[in-house]
């Protein structure tokens, strides 16, 4: 009989994709990984029960189940805030960090127009915010009664003005809100606490959206889930830049990961200089943050991709004929897999062209990334593809000096083969060394 050891199984139910990973605790060695179809058409658990019989197969074991979930669209968040330049937008980023992609931001006094405006954005969670602690409370107890007084059913988290937080959630309550409460994403103008709100959001993820989804009819599948998937990725390379205990981390850190619908970019960075004591913004730089590109992918996003090329001047007029004809063939048809050596190739520019726009965007958002230790690739096109591939996928990380941002001036480039990041993620909170020890496979390499 096997040795049986303790491990951690740590699934991430993707939208297409539920992939698994077994983990030893404590060592943080990999044992195993698993891929099933998403079964969100009968029960997401199918294709979880079928990762964790292949996972246990290889071993005999002791295992805990860590889930996060992008499945069902993932978390739609909605943000309400004071001013689109300050509170706004400091809910947007905030938003952005939980893992949430942001359906619709409302600033200012809320009327019906702007409530229906909201409604049809169907979001799953609401960010109520506005005002710096002990200033302006009128547009946030203005809104809250608006908010109060609607058909949303949305669940509610409060993270403005802290000297108005009781009354806002007492409004909302007599109004039938299911409403949790955070510390003020903006209590100063320049300083952004995005920590509080953003694990108020996890939560209530966790406790609402999750069964309302209805992924599966089943306990354990709401009872394993820890958050959603982005956040998890947020906090694995927190863990990847940071280490944890006695495991060192890999410095300052950007992460791109090329999907079917989006293009997401993670960066931690360490600011340096002035930058370490300067706020130059209305609304603080997030040195640990995510931005989310919805109309930049390989499939659903293919030709908001051309479209963005274009835009940035990264195509001749013929490649772009060329390109749009392919990136709409991929758009009609989701499901589509490279055929030869023409397919290959032309997936492999769109998803160039996603990283180069998506890096550009994130990268002008104010962060000096030069210091950069270390990038990392994720998605399948990148997991799948030659060494080739990733060299020409990856090469604007660290080569497109006229995008207008500051390109990584040492940085060494790998991907995750592996998909450890999420695992990475949910292991964090209650086995950092063991998460960190897991992180290192992509620095170690």
């Amino acid at each position: 009989m096997a040795h049986a050891v303790v491990c951690v199984a740590c699934v991430d139910v993707g939208s297409t994709f539920t992939k698994a990973a077994l983990v030893e605790l404590g060592s943080g060695a990999l044992l195993g990984t698993a891929t099933r179809p998403t079964t969100a058409a009968t029960d997401v658990m199918d294709g979880i029960d079928g990762c964790l019989a292949e996972l246990a197969a290889r071993e005999a074991v002791d295992v805990e189940v860590l889930a996060c979930s992008s499945a069902g669209g993932g978390l739609r968040l909605a943000v309400v805030g004071y001013e689109r330049a300050v509170t706004a937008e400091a809910g947007h980023r905030v938003g952005l960090s939980a893992g949430a992609r942001v359906v619709h931001v409302a600033a200012g006094p809320m009327g019906r127009a702007d409530i229906a405006a909201l409604r049809e954005t169907r979001p799953d969670v609401l960010l109520l915010v506005g005002g710096t602690d002990g200033g302006n409370a009128e547009v946030l107890l203005h809104n809250a009664a608006a908010l109060a007084g609607s058909r949303l059913s949305a669940p509610v988290v409060v993270a403005g003005n802290a000297d108005a937080r009781d009354q806002v959630v007492e409004v909302l309550s007599a109004g039938g809100r299911r409403v949790t409460a955070a510390a003020n994403v903006l209590p100063e103008i320049g300083r952004l606490d995005p920590h509080p709100a953003r694990a108020a959001i996890r939560d209530v993820f966790i406790h609402h959206v999750i069964g309302g989804k209805k992924l599966s009819r089943r306990a354990d599948f709401p009872a394993m889930v820890r958050a959603a998937t982005p956040d998890a990725v947020l906090a694995g390379v927190e863990v990847l830049a940071d280490g944890a205990g006695a495991v060192p981390g890999a410095g300052d850190v950007l992460v791109v990961d090329v999907g079917g619908a989006t293009t997401d970019v993670y960066s931690v960075v360490t600011p340096q200089g002035e930058d370490a004591v300067l706020r130059k913004e209305v609304v603080e730089v997030m040195w640990r943050s995510r931005t989310v590109e919805g109309d930049l992918g390989m499939r659903w996003g293919a030709v908001g991709v051309v479209d963005a090329a274009v835009t940035e001047r990264l195509v001749t007029a013929d490649e772009e004929r060329s390109l749009r004809t392919s990136a709409e063939r991929r758009a009609r048809d989701t499901g589509f897999l490279p055929a030869d050596d023409t397919d290959r190739a032309t997936d492999a520019r769109l998803a160039e062209l996603a990283v180069t726009v998506a890096l550009r965007r994130h990268g002008r958002g104010g962060k000096d990334l030069r210091e950069v230790a270390l990038v990392v690739g994720s998605g399948g096109v990148l997991r799948h593809g030659s060494a080739q591939l990733r060299r020409q996928v990856l090469g604007p990380a660290t080569r497109d000096l006229a995008g207008g941002w500051p390109v990584p001036e040492h940085a060494r480039t790998v991907v995750d083969v592996d998909y450890v990041l999420a695992a990475t993620g949910l292991l964090a909170a209650d086995h950092p060394e063991t998460a960190a020890r897991l992180a290192r496979r992509l620095v170690d390499r």
